[in-house]
């Protein structure tokens, strides 16, 4: 009998063959249209190019984008893999500077009661701002696109990581630091031998809930400040309006995204505590 994953991944291909069935059907042009004048056909022409592209067309514009995703034309001519990689390396810049914050002040947080009553007020306000509401600012104060989307990026990032290690720190079991303490550790020694052990559970929790929010703010960030990036591949197809083009990025979108949270997925596995 099959294994479950085997039986999960045929039942997940055919929602896929059934989906882009019915969406292949959906799209098609009406049948062939006789008895019209010529008006009527340059007006059921207009509107057959206005259609949704169907699943055949986005396949074949994919193969075509894939096969060659680094040209390189000019400004508002890259290809997919430029783009793609343009974001990939905005966001894990903005990311990695954000864990570089988050880590040690959600440590802080987490073993000081003191500092975290200090603290909280401030992350609670800065907290619910949407990331992209700092663009502007980050615009006038920065005045360059790129270093203004990483730290929208940057923005984005920092709170799931930071509440997850100040929460992950803060509920390590008592009796272990107890143990250290009677060691004679010391603080920083204990915070990494003991402390950082037990919490990386939650601190990779927190780490994968920033990048799925950072590759999500990306593509919005990447659209008002233009240049390069999938944002502005995005909204660069939609002027065009090739609509193949935009489900096309949409879907690697979507990919890329995934492949992120596994490699976090993985991480977290990697550090959980099996008894």
């Amino acid at each position: 009998m099959a294994s479950l994953n085997v039986r999960a991944a045929l039942l997940s291909v055919s929602f896929l063959i059934l989906a882009l069935g019915i969406w292949e059907m959906a799209t098609q042009p009406p049948e062939a249209q006789t008895g019209m004048t010529e008006y009527e056909m340059l007006m059921g022409g207009a509107d057959q190019e206005s259609r949704v592209p169907p699943p055949s067309a986005v396949i074949k514009l994919a193969w075509a984008e894939l096969s060659d995703p680094f040209y390189d034309a000019g400004a508002n001519d890259k290809g997919i893999g430029i783009q793609l990689g343009y974001s990939v390396y905005r966001v894990l810049t903005g990311y990695l500077a954000a864990m570089a914050i988050a880590l040690p002040i959600g440590f802080l947080i987490g073993m000081s009661p003191l500092m975290y009553k200090a603290l909280n007020p401030y992350i609670q306000v800065l907290r619910p701002i949407s990331p992209l509401a700092w663009m502007p600012l980050a615009l006038f104060i920065i005045q360059d696109s790129d270093a203004s989307a990483i730290f929208v990026i940057f923005i984005c990032s920092i709170w799931p990581m930071l509440l997850n290690t100040a929460f992950g720190v803060a509920n390590v079991r008592q009796d272990w630091v107890n143990v250290a303490r009677t060691h004679e550790l010391g603080p920083l020694r204990t915070a990494i031998t003991v402390i950082l052990p037990a919490a990386a559970p939650t601190i990779l929790t927190g780490m994968r809930i920033s990048i799925g929010i950072a590759w999500l703010v990306i593509v919005a960030a990447e659209m008002l400040v233009g240049g390069t990036g999938i944002g502005y591949y995005v909204w660069n197809e939609w002027n065009n309006l090739d609509l193949a083009s935009v489900i096309f990025s949409i879907v690697m979108i979507g990919v890329v995204g995934m492949v992120l949270d596994l490699a976090l997925g993985k991480a977290q596995k990697m550090v959980e505590y099996k008894e």
